[in-house]
């Protein structure tokens, strides 16, 4: 599963590649490492069109997974999209865009110790995005903040493609690297948008760099 990305590009390549009315996140920063639980850049619908914000990325743990536990630090990944958890937030009203540069996946050394591998579209990581979904949600997610209401977001995964595969053989995100697709995830009905689960082709990624805890490269104005 995907628990490590980066977004390296600011706002006017995202409104470049999406046509966005409301740009809410202020002065867009490089994102060289987003780990689950912080705040990253993500396209919705909202009630003046399409908007770029700011949200947490971990959608909310599903109930039987929070028992005995006093905090949910939330999920950052949705594989199994037919189960009654993520039912409800798989309308467009709920679905998103999550943009990103590269993304990483954690492999082995030649000497078997963990190592942290980068993907990216090619080496000048363009921008891409994730197909997400999000929601407004009430709960602790840490002890020292105490219940918060947040708006919160997580991507979908898949089977992993050639070059994914071949380090982390479960799970790649899902990658919408076509406009057309992008379309169809923000506004088409559930059954339609959720065929697009599914696989970049095999030898669309490549690895862009290894073992840094984030992604070196950055951004140029």
């Amino acid at each position: 599963m995907c628990t490590l990305y980066s977004m390296t590009k600011g706002q006017a390549e995202i409104r470049d590649e999406i046509d966005i009315e409301v740009d809410r996140t202020g002065n867009l920063a490089s994102l060289p490492a987003i780990f689950p639980d912080q705040m990253a850049p993500v396209v919705r619908i909202g009630t003046e069109g399409r908007e770029l914000v700011l949200l947490r990325w971990g959608m909310p743990t599903p109930s039987f997974a929070l028992k005995n536990r006093r905090t949910d630090g939330g999920v950052a990944n949705i594989r199994n999209v037919r189960s009654p958890h993520w039912r409800p937030w798989l309308g467009p009203e709920n679905r998103c865009l999550v943009p990103f540069t590269s993304f990483s996946e954690y492999g082995r050394t030649s000497g078997g110790s963990p190592e942290a591998v980068w993907f990216a579209i090619d080496e000048s990581r363009p921008l891409s995005f994730f197909a997400g979904i999000w929601t407004r949600w009430t709960s602790v997610r840490k002890l020292a903040e105490g219940e918060t209401t947040n708006d919160l977001f997580g991507f979908l995964t898949t089977e992993p493609n050639d070059i994914v595969g071949a380090v982390h053989p479960r799970a790649m995100p899902t990658i919408l690297d076509r406009p057309e697709d992008r379309e169809i995830w923000l506004k088409a009905p559930a059954e339609a948008a959720l065929a697009l689960q599914r696989p970049l082709a095999d030898g669309a990624l490549e690895i862009v760099a290894r073992g840094a805890r984030e992604d070196g490269a950055r951004r140029i104005d």
